[in-house]
């Protein structure tokens, strides 16, 4: 199955909380993560800001039903991956690969240095799955301010220390006029 990928539109924002529920199922089977499964998610108006920054995309089928969505921010000269959910039974057929480098193209595209996201270590569809896209791992030394606050936050509501990490793909963009990449 081929995915179709676009920019998100304002009439897609209701269905995506959906999504993210239904790609939460995949959780079940992890022993102490069952419960993002029932995770309220992000809300409408969180779909929105990243919809009206132009950094939301959905995946789609071939009838425009909507199979999953990616949510980024942009930081200084990187990308911020904030969510990346496929429905569960359209999981492992290549739409968040498909998401994944359409937002490796806008990132070219806008000239960015790298794109950025925390994740799980040993979940199958989550670190590996990143890293076979070509996103690293980053040591606690590589990690900027932006990325130690935002695995803090993580800690704060809920998410194991121990199983996350942050992650980044460099495009080979360095930052300019002296920018900085967090």
């Amino acid at each position: 199955m081929s995915a179709i990928i676009r920019l998100t539109r304002e009439e897609d924002i209701a269905a995506l909380p959906a999504i993210e529920r239904s790609s939460g199922e995949a959780f079940r089977v992890i022993p102490g993560l069952a419960w993002i499964a029932d995770d309220n998610g992000q809300s409408p108006e969180g779909h929105l800001h990243f919809l009206r920054s132009g950094t939301s995309w959905v995946a789609t089928d071939e009838q425009n039903r909507l199979l999953g969505f990616l949510n980024a921010e942009v930081y200084g000269q990187e990308f911020h991956i904030w969510q990346l959910a496929v429905r569960h039974h359209h999981q492992r057929r290549g739409c968040g690969t498909a998401l994944i480098r359409e937002v490796i193209a806008s990132a070219k595209a806008r000239k960015l240095f790298a794109i950025t996201l925390t994740t799980f270590r040993n979940v199958p569809w989550n670190m590996p799955f990143y890293q076979s896209l070509g996103f690293q791992t980053l040591r606690v030394d590589q990690l900027d301010d932006r990325l130690i606050a935002l695995l803090r936050k993580e800690v704060e509501h809920g998410l194991p220390e121990t199983k996350r990490c942050a992650m980044r793909l460099v495009l080979g963009h360095p930052p300019v006029n002296g920018d900085t990449i967090s």
